[in-house]
């Protein structure tokens, strides 16, 4: 039985950057598996010819393109070069569309790559008044929005470092973050609109700013209309303001990122100005596919890692959308308009959003012409087989369904689309060029077949620079490196499949152990998210006579109450399509599955709750009040 559900044709592959990139090292397509051994093989000219490709802004060096590249951690990449990060993504100064900003009321705006260069230069000005100098940290707690982006690049423009998360954030959450790393600067929104509803923030950054000593300055970005915009304000004040940049070395930190911080305060994760730029034009250019005439969208808050890459993308002269609010406001029809309207050609979403429209029924290929649309990327958790095939059903035949996964960690992928691949059902294209990833089972050797711990082998340009205020990089090392010495342990359950391409079912921390018998939650939901009665589930292991036994808690339609027959409905389905071991001993309803703010199942919340441990950090959740419903389960005691 076949599993591709598409093929690129002869004449895409031959247009693709990829294929100019593959020819200049003496390569061809659609040989991937020749290209990705030498990228591994041979990864300081790999780095270098995406340096040259991707045509970077900025001093190479003389020194070697790697150093101690046999440490991992502790290589070193472009030891010698200068480049500022705001300068490559402002490369173009023309009257073509940078961003369209759309908001959930239908509130439009755009900017040109020039109006954009013009804003940063302003701020930036802003910014320097304000003593903001390279290293300081600039927070940024703000919606999806184009002044977000200017901020931005302001504060990279200068050398300083940028960290941002949603305006949805508590107080606390944002302190948890903001307050480990220092800001000099913070800026804020007044206000958002999420699901219709209007949501005041000045309180919550009041708060942080007073609880955060070393905050000299509160800035405003003004969706309410209740501030007035720092972003105008500098424009309207210094329209001539020169746009300069410091160009810095090649590990400058540009970002501070958050772990998800569900088992604790959330690890402050640097990465470097040179190591983001240059995986990410690695990813847009030769990965996605990314042109000039493109416009991509990924729904994302300024909270997640996909931000931060939806942004680089400025790097290519795309036109970037950027969307603000409910992905299901007014219906769930709201980003299918945004792709027709907008004329998106790379549409991306989270797997979560893919089944949560397919339970709805939407059908764009009747209700949306699409007919600009090439690629949809999938990512936040794996995207199951039925997915892959709804979208060929009900969206195009004819387009390239990219299902990524990487993380915040590396701010970035480890495995991603390929311009030369077919897609299989369920199957991520490929590992990423430079990426020397492998699964491992538990002795740390290869796996030749079947699943075990995601696993990269090689050091990497977009690697953490290390942990803020982590002495001796112990919690960093900890944290990557002390499962397997000298090799990167992402946390994944994987497998590589026949085809080269890879399958995630789930965190290796969440993987369920019956018996014994590894099984990845992913495999569970996949089944269970085919039961028409059910909207979204999460499993567990319960630790039980002494042995793990499955518990899965499942939210049900509007209207369905969770019975016998639906219960066996659920067994059967999981014992026909995976094992026995796989059937759940307890099957329960729960009102809603908690989540982190980024969207993530937080499996080992629950696992904490079911088991009577604390939950050490629910800021880290969107929904923290419903891990109530988890708490003493009559279902999971004595039967």
């Amino acid at each position: 039985m076949t599993t591709e559900l598409w093929r690129p044709s002869p004449a895409a592959i031959a247009e693709a950057n990829l294929t100019r990139f593959a020819q200049a090292l003496g390569l061809a397509p659609p040989d991937y598996a020749a290209l990705h051994r030498y990228s591994i093989d041979h990864r300081g000219e790999f780095w270098q010819a995406v340096w040259d490709f991707c045509d970077v802004v900025g001093e190479p060096g003389t020194e070697p393109v790697l150093l101690h590249g046999e440490q991992f951690p502790g290589s070193r990449w472009f030891s010698g070069a200068r480049l500022n990060f705001a300068e490559n993504l402002l490369r173009y100064r023309d009257d073509t569309v940078a961003i369209v900003s759309v908001l959930e009321n239908g509130q439009r705006r755009t900017y040109t790559y020039r109006e954009l260069a013009t804003a940063t230069a302003a701020f930036r000005h802003t910014l320097l008044d304000l003593g903001v100098s390279s290293g300081d940290r600039v927070a940024g707690w703000l919606p999806n929005v184009p002044e977000t982006v200017v901020a931005m690049l302001a504060t990279a423009s200068v050398g300083a470092v940028w960290s941002s998360c949603s305006p949805d954030f508590g107080v606390e959450g944002a302190l948890d973050r903001f307050g480990q790393i220092e800001p000099k600067v913070l800026i804020a929104c007044d206000g958002y609109e999420y699901g219709g509803k209007r949501f005041d923030v000045r309180e919550r950054a009041h708060a942080v700013q007073r609880a955060v000593g070393s905050i000299d300055h509160l800035l405003w970005v003004s969706l309410l209309g209740d501030v007035e915009d720092a972003v105008s304000r500098a424009c309207r004040e210094c329209p001539e303001a020169p746009l300069e940049f410091a160009r810095l070395p090649f590990d400058h930190p540009l970002y501070v990122m958050y772990s998800s911080g569900t088992t604790g305060k959330p690890k402050c994760i640097v990465h470097g100005a040179g190591g983001t730029l240059l995986q990410h034009l690695k990813e847009h250019r030769l990965h996605v596919d990314l042109k000039r005439d493109d416009t991509l969208f990924f729904f994302t808050t300024c909270g997640w890692m996909m931000w931060n890459w939806l942004v680089s993308a400025l790097a290519t002269g795309c036109r970037v959308v950027l969307y603000e609010g409910s992905p299901f406001h007014p219906g769930p029809n709201a980003l299918l308009d945004l792709a027709r309207n907008e004329s998106i050609t790379r549409f991306g979403v989270s797997a979560k959003y893919l089944s949560a429209i397919e339970k709805a029924g939407v059908k764009p290929r009747v209700t949306h012409d699409l007919r600009a649309l090439r690629s949809v990327l999938s990512t936040g958790s794996p995207l199951t087989h039925e997915g892959f095939r709804y979208v060929y059903r009900e969206f195009k035949d004819d387009l390239a369904l990219q299902s990524i996964s990487g993380g915040t960690d590396l701010i970035s992928c480890f495995a991603l689309g390929c311009p030369w691949l077919p897609v299989h059902e369920g199957e991520l294209q490929a590992k990423g060029l430079g990426m020397a990833v492998d699964v491992f089972d538990e002795a740390g050797q290869p796996v030749s077949a079947g699943k075990g711990e995601l696993v990269c082998t090689r050091s990497f340009p977009s690697a953490p620079v290390g942990f803020w205020n982590d002495p001796g990089d112990a919690k960093y090392t900890e944290a990557y490196f002390d499962k397997h010495e000298g090799v990167w342990a992402h946390g994944d359950f994987a497998e590589i499949t026949e085809n080269g391409g890879l399958i995630i079912h789930g965190r290796s921390d969440a993987v369920l152990n019956p018996g014994g018998v590894r099984i990845g939650t992913a495999e569970i939901y996949r089944q269970v998210e085919t039961v028409d009665e059910v909207v979204d589930c999460l499993a567990i292991g319960q630790e039980w006579e002494d042995d793990t036994r499955i518990v899965l808690f499942v939210v049900m339609r509007d209207g369905i109450d969770l019975d016998d027959s639906i219960r066996d409905t659920i067994k059967h389905r999981i014992r026909r399509h995976l094992s026995p071991r796989h059937v759940p001993a307890v099957v329960a309803a729960v009102p809603d599955v908690p989540r982190t703010l980024s969207g993530k199942i937080a499996e080992l919340a629950v696992r904490d709750v079911v088991h009577g441990r604390e939950v050490h950090n629910t800021t880290a959740l969107s929904n923290p009040e419903v891990l109530e419903a988890f708490k003493d389960r009559v279902e999971l005691v004595g039967n």
